[in-house]
């Protein structure tokens, strides 16, 4: 028999308490882009070649699309096949995040870009074909998939699709270059670490509900996604870096968040590339620690957030 009432949540009650420690952890790390002070990045943007200025700016305008996506169709997508009201709780804070991240590269934008700059990015954005490629293959299976395609596809998106875009800001990082636009890069890095564990565990739940032929069927399918958005990362990867001959580092990074992704979904790895294939200036700035801001003059993750650190993949898996 359905019930006839509504039930108020009761944080006093906690059914997992990954659900409970997931909002701590990402309340704890809130932050908005208004504190962070863009401005101060001005001289090293200009120091910068056109080229690299462009394929800046073609960077945070996929990853504008990508966070659209994820805070505009994921969330609606996943909330549905919530198993507790605290889960339903963390995905609601999971999706204002993704719309404050998005928001994020428009106040880079509005700081490094002129007017007629913006519009250039949204239009080769909105009508790159690599781009448009992988939004329909994410937000189809948003559309249409199963609940456990469904999170598959978000902690692809969260773990591995957003790093063709996060390698640009953290090379520059690491070559003392646009500080602070890298701490934002660097504050979403760290909310898209608690997202794609907490996703990836949750589907770890279902997947160890279904029969072994049918986690075989999943865990294939799973591969055949992978390698399609791979494939089509190598092309956008090659027409955003080629130039700059950065592209196969940055494949090198992409296989390397691929299989991070794998794991956060409790599967075995994909690719033979680790940590120590990356370029390390690049895994330097992966790191998740807060920045040494100076109290007054710029307000970074070290003065408003502390020593929170981003939850680790172990927190989350489960046995498979």
């Amino acid at each position: 028999m359905s019930k006839t009432y509504y039930e108020a949540i009761n944080w006093n009650s906690i059914e997992d308490m990954i659900d409970k420690s997931t909002w701590e952890k990402l309340t704890e790390q809130f932050w908005l882009d208004t504190r962070i002070p863009l401005s101060n990045d001005l001289d090293d943007w200009r120091s910068l070649s056109d080229l690299e200025k462009q394929t800046v700016g073609y960077v945070f305008g996929g990853l504008t699309l990508l966070d659209t996506i994820q805070s505009e169709s994921a969330i609606d997508a996943i909330r549905p096949d919530a198993r507790t009201p605290h889960e339903e709780a963390v995905i609601n804070n999971i999706q204002f995040m993704e719309s404050v991240h998005a928001k994020s590269y428009s106040s880079i934008f509005s700081t490094l870009n002129t007017k007629a700059e913006i519009e250039e990015i949204f239009e080769w954005t909105n009508t790159n074909e690599f781009l448009q490629k992988k939004a329909k293959i994410i937000n189809e299976i948003y559309k249409d998939g199963t609940p456990l395609q469904k999170k598959v596809a978000s902690v692809y998106a969260e773990t591995f699709l957003f790093y063709s875009g996060f390698f640009a800001p953290l090379y520059y990082l690491g070559n003392n270059k646009l500080a602070n636009v890298a701490e934002i890069i660097k504050l979403i890095i760290r909310d898209e670490s608690v997202h794609g564990t907490y996703i990836g565990y949750k589907f770890q739940l279902g997947f160890n509900e279904l029969s072994e032929e049918e986690q075989e069927e999943m865990k294939d399918w799973m591969y055949a996604l992978l390698f399609e958005l791979y494939e089509n990362e190598e092309g956008y990867t090659d027409l955003l870096y080629g130039e700059l001959g950065w592209d196969e580092e940055v494949k090198t990074f992409l296989r390397y968040n691929a299989n991070k992704a794998l794991m956060n979904l409790g599967v075995e790895p994909l690719f033979p590339d680790t940590a120590n294939d990356v370029n390390p200036i690049v895994m330097n700035g992966l790191s998740t620690g807060t920045s040494n801001h100076d109290f007054f003059s710029q307000v970074g993750n070290g003065y408003l957030l502390g020593s929170v650190e981003a939850m680790q993949e172990d927190d989350y898996t489960i046995g498979m």
